[in-house]
């Protein structure tokens, strides 16, 4: 859920300002940081490697999130959808752990992979991305744990990441590889609407479900095209202002749902500062088709002394806020 993206080998040099930009329509809140010189290093191995994880089969199936959540509706169930980040505090732990949401019924798992420079994140995921990327992780080796996770989990998995980074990289050769690894979903933040067609060539044609954001100060205007262009789901940002546990869901959620129902019969997660089994339970009264809950899983095994107790510890966690939604 969180909003960050590594620094990593294959994506290239910087674009144009203009495509820097993180557009208000997505995410209007937010503020811009100026990217750091070294998120834009490049390297012919490691976009080598990059290719060479696109040539392999890839388990995913077309539409496996909408019809996820398409399932989960007809019987009058929520999707729990946890966010962790990739390689807090190490990719094997990172594997583990999706293995264990997987188990406690968790319908659709959100992976981001560490960015050096995110824009929208709080304290506790940018405390995260700096642990992994300490520990060295990278696109590549992300990509490569993903394809041996994929194949144990029932749920779909949605690739986080920026829109800059893509375009370094290539948007071709970025899908195939995401599509290579067995993700089913990506989520771009900062992907502009007008610009959403580009990057959808290449993603259709890999099977990828393209997610868009709402957010509470996307203008009106916008809120059906971002709905109409969305797949998989609509994510639905639930507050002006960066990742993060809250005490309380704002009771403007219920009205930005209700909205968002009047425009698109496509099911809507709500995320950012949803983080306790009350937020949940409260946010499926409100008619949430799915909630995303980044911070408070990320901190439980992120921050945890060894992975083994955070793995306990997310555990728990998970079961609890499966527990609170709809049987």
């Amino acid at each position: 859920m969180c909003f960050i993206l590594s620094e990593l080998k294959c994506y290239g040099s910087t674009t144009s300002s203009s495509r820097n930009q993180l557009n208000p329509m997505s995410l209007s809140s937010f503020c811009m940081i100026p990217r750091t010189p070294h998120a834009s290093k490049i390297t012919s191995q490691s976009a080598a490697a990059a290719a060479a994880l696109a040539t392999a089969s890839s388990p995913a199936s077309a539409n496996r999130i909408a019809s996820t959540m398409a399932n989960l509706k007809m019987q009058g169930k929520v999707a729990l959808i946890p966010y962790l980040t990739a390689g807090d505090p190490n990719l094997d732990t990172t594997a583990e752990a999706m293995r264990l949401l997987d188990t406690c019924g968790c319908d659709i798992i959100e992976l981001g992979v560490p960015y050096s420079d995110p824009i929208a994140d709080g304290p506790v995921i940018r405390a995260s991305a700096t642990r992994s990327l300490a520990q060295g992780t990278t696109l590549e080796k992300v990509l490569s744990m993903l394809k041996e996770v994929v194949p144990d989990l029932k749920a779909p998995v949605v690739l986080f990441t920026y829109y800059n980074p893509i375009l370094n990289c290539g948007m071709e050769a970025f899908s195939k590889a995401v599509k290579a690894a067995g993700a089913s979903g990506l989520l771009v933040p900062d992907l502009p609407l007008e610009e959403t067609d580009n990057l959808h060539e290449f993603t259709v044609a890999n099977d990828l479900e393209l997610i868009r954001l709402t957010t509470p100060t996307t203008q009106q205007n916008h809120v059906k095209d971002i709905a109409q262009a969305s797949e998989g789901f609509v994510y639905l940002v639930s507050l002006t202002g960066v990742t993060g546990p809250r005490d309380f869901v704002h009771p403007q959620v219920e009205n930005l749902l209700a909205e968002l129902k009047q425009v698109t019969t496509k099911s809507v997660a709500v995320g950012f500062g949803i983080s306790q089994p009350e937020h949940v339970s409260q946010l499926a009264k409100w008619g949430a088709d799915g909630v995303i809950i980044g911070s408070a899983m990320v901190k439980r095994l992120g921050e945890a002394a060894t992975p083994e107790e955070g793995c306990v510890s997310l555990e728990k966690f998970a079961r609890e806020l499966k527990a609170a939604l709809p049987k």
